[in-house]
């Protein structure tokens, strides 16, 4: 048997042999090696020899060893492993800031998962969900993350050689604090203002760059949260910052242009961060509109360069921050967000191009994203394929491309499951946004048709009965053998649940939109009663791994 390892190696030689009784371990650290994270594990009917570049090294050699065990016993055949990342950094981003934080238990369970596949950066993203003191009507409500928990967290990290990194926007996406009477003279444009997708924001959404009140914000939020994370870098955020110059800087926009406002107020954050002792980290959308700025940024900055579909340019971006001399990252997406049961196929082609960009023009990491918008519906296993796809090409790309056993490492490695149904049966739910007949950018037709938004247009634009007769049958065909599952894991009925309910959204969804179509396909109370089940069901799977904070919203987003 060949082990199906998650990532897979960069060399792995089993010689034809039997298999010998159980070896001595030996480890060796060798700094001889010029790649870092570099290791190398030898067995043979004597011994087994881990030899690694360093501690970080030792430590992926023991969870490879670990995987072998896992499929093959304490027995292990003849074989040399030689491997070494292609990314110095291999990161994971999890949203916590759109209505969902996970409970301290899902944290570590996570940590877990992505140190065994050799994932040594985590961020959480965070807008409102730190308990800053003195802003206690922001975060009120929504179960947020204290200094305690952050430290705990940290320290758990530490230990598995991930860096946990933190995340703070502090430019765009401020929302949540400038609803508050408090905090809206700090607005851009407390009104609105128009967004380059096509429809109009309603209220304040980002900082005023010229008013200094909104850097002595900042200086206090970063003096609270910082002392909390050992790591030396920090994400600031700062994308997508629509309103700049619609709003109390137009003036100055108009005098000195948008892009200078920008780079000048990015610039300004950057030395509140320097002062804290931090390297900063920014999303570089902003930026690149205005290319020819790039080469002004401040020289220790770290940029993330970002896309979340299969047709995004991550190579002409990571070209441009390169060829400034930038440092940057490449930061690809689970494309679970927006989807109720993810997009696979998009998610492959999104993670497999930002590591050929990345490696193609010398990023120093790869920063993969899972977000939450719209009341972060999907549960966190519906995110496993996306984070163990990132897990693997950011190791290696070249042994691990997109899609051919995936679903047999998800098996093993993410699900536990004897009976090798989950990794398939992800994969295909993941897959069923094709078969409606409307593909959209960064979410499915069907949760379109579930959560409507005015800002994205009418949900039924383009939706026949047919195509969704085709996306309910697949649905059906994808969640078939969920009962003949047999994970190993002390969730796995959970686990089932949250596949379950995932799939009767979905389905409703479908039976919505023909209720929209065809009002004699579905009579609103059979669909109310359905509805009612759903979110009985979504209440009980988001409190077994998250805080209470923001279900409500999450929930009101269904109803």
């Amino acid at each position: 048997m060949i082990p199906i390892l998650l990532p897979m190696p960069r060399r792995m030689m089993l010689k034809p042999s039997s298999t010998h009784s159980p070896q001595p371990v030996i480890e060796v650290i060798d700094t001889t090696t010029t790649r870092s994270h570099a290791y190398c594990i030898e067995a043979n009917d004597k011994l087994i020899r881990l030899i690694a570049h360093d501690n970080a090294a030792l430590f992926y050699a023991r969870q490879t060893l670990a995987q072998l065990h896992q499929q093959l016993g304490p027995a292990l055949p003849e074989l040399r492993i030689e491997d070494w990342p292609d990314f110095p950094v291999r990161g994971v981003m999890l949203d916590i800031s759109r209505d969902k934080v996970p409970t301290m238990g899902t944290l570590f369970e996570l940590v877990d998962l992505l140190a065994s596949w050799k994932i040594n950066q985590l961020q959480l993203y965070t807008e409102h969900t730190f308990a800053y003191a003195g802003h206690e009507e922001v975060w009120r409500g929504s179960s947020p993350m204290t200094g305690p928990q952050i430290r705990a967290l940290d320290t758990y990290c530490r230990d598995r050689f991930v860096e946990l990194v933190p995340n703070q926007n502090s430019f765009g996406h401020m929302e949540r604090w400038l609803k508050h009477p408090r905090y809206l003279p700090l607005a851009e444009a407390s009104d609105g203002a128009q967004t380059p997708w096509g429809f109009r924001w309603e209220g304040p959404f980002g900082l005023c760059p010229t008013d200094p009140l909104c850097l002595e914000l900042l200086d206090d939020l970063y003096g609270q949260l910082l002392p909390h994370f050992s790591s030396r870098l920090f994400n600031v955020g700062c994308d997508e910052t629509f309103d700049l110059g619609q709003g109390r800087s137009k003036m100055q926009c108009q005098a000195r242009g948008v892009e200078r406002v920008y780079l000048d107020f990015l610039s300004a954050i950057r030395r509140l961060v320097s002062a804290h002792g931090r390297r900063m980290m920014f999303w570089g959308d902003i930026i690149l509109n205005h290319p020819e700025l790039i080469r002004h940024l401040p020289h220790d900055v770290i940029a993330l360069c970002w896309g979340y579909e299969a047709t995004s340019d991550l190579d002409e971006s990571a070209r441009r921050f390169a060829q400034a001399g930038v440092p940057f990252y490449v930061c690809p997406g689970t494309s679970s967000w927006l989807s109720i049961s993810g997009r696979t196929d998009n998610m492959l082609a999104n993670q497999q191009s930002a590591a050929q960009a990345g490696i193609k023009h010398g990023a120093i990491g790869y920063l993969n994203t899972d977000w939450g918008d719209h009341g972060h519906l999907q549960y966190l296993p519906i995110s496993f394929p996306g984070l163990a796809a990132g897990a693997a090409m950011s190791w290696c790309l070249q042994s691990n491309p997109a899609g051919p056993t995936l679903a047999a490492a998800l098996d093993v490695h993410a699900f536990a499951d004897a009976a090798a149904v989950m990794g398939r049966l992800a994969l295909n739910l993941g897959n069923v946004y094709q078969a409606v007949g409307k593909l959209l950018s960064n979410r499915s037709a069907l949760f379109s048709i579930l959560v409507p938004s005015s800002a994205h247009g009418d949900p039924m634009e383009g939706i026949t009965v047919d195509g969704l007769a085709a996306a309910e049958t697949a649905i059906d065909a994808a969640i078939s053998n969920l009962g003949a599952a047999r994970m190993k894991r002390t969730d796995a009925a959970l686990i089932a649940d949250e596949f379950a309910n995932a799939a009767q959204m979905l389905k409703y969804a479908c039976r919505r939109g023909r209720a929209a179509l065809d009002p004699a396909a579905g009579q609103p109370a059979e669909l109310a009663d359905q509805l009612q089940r759903i979110v009985q069901s979504h209440h009980r799977c988001w409190l077994a791994r998250n805080r209470p904070g923001g279900l409500g919203d999450s929930t009101n987003r269904l109803v």
